[in-house]
């Protein structure tokens, strides 16, 4: 079973210790990278959400979402609405439906919308992770037309 937990001191180094494949990590920052942009989200105002991924007792994975973005540049639709800014499955559990199981997981707690209303939801991708633009599709996620970054941006209406 997939859960969500708070990153704590106790499991922060093996958070920090997933990968992707060495021919995904153009996709996604690293989990520490991710970490430090949540603390200056924080700083500047923002909503982070950072969160370790688990399959009963054993941490797959890395999701940081975001209500309020600031400091980056958004689409124009993202006034009060939530991000899915990063989101990966270690390089030894991919393929597992862990990722679709996670999306569910993560889709359920913005619905609950801890930081605020919402009537989006957003994830950004590069065009060639055909694997993420299917997941986010199969979830009713659809592209907007606005590219953000070198990177499509899809939107689900909450």
């Amino acid at each position: 079973m997939i859960t969500l937990r708070k990153i704590t001191l106790e499991n922060r180094r093996a958070i920090f210790n997933l990968e992707v494949s060495d021919d995904q990590r153009r996709f996604v920052a690293s989990n520490l990278s991710s970490m430090a942009s949540c603390y200056v989200l924080v700083t500047n105002s923002g909503h982070p959400f950072p969160f370790a991924i688990y399959a009963d007792e054993e941490p797959v994975g890395f999701v940081m979402l975001t209500y309020g973005i600031t400091g980056y540049e958004v689409p124009s639709f993202v006034n009060d609405s939530y991000c899915i800014l990063r989101l990966m499955i270690d390089k030894r559990y991919q393929n597992q439906g862990y990722g679709r199981e996670a999306m569910t997981r993560i889709l359920e707690f913005i619905r609950t919308f801890p930081a605020g209303p919402a009537q989006y939801c957003w994830i950004s991708y590069k065009a060639d992770n055909l694997p993420a633009k299917r997941l986010y599709e199969s979830f009713g996620f659809r592209d907007s037309g606005e590219i953000i970054e070198d990177e499509l941006t899809t939107v689900l209406r909450l």
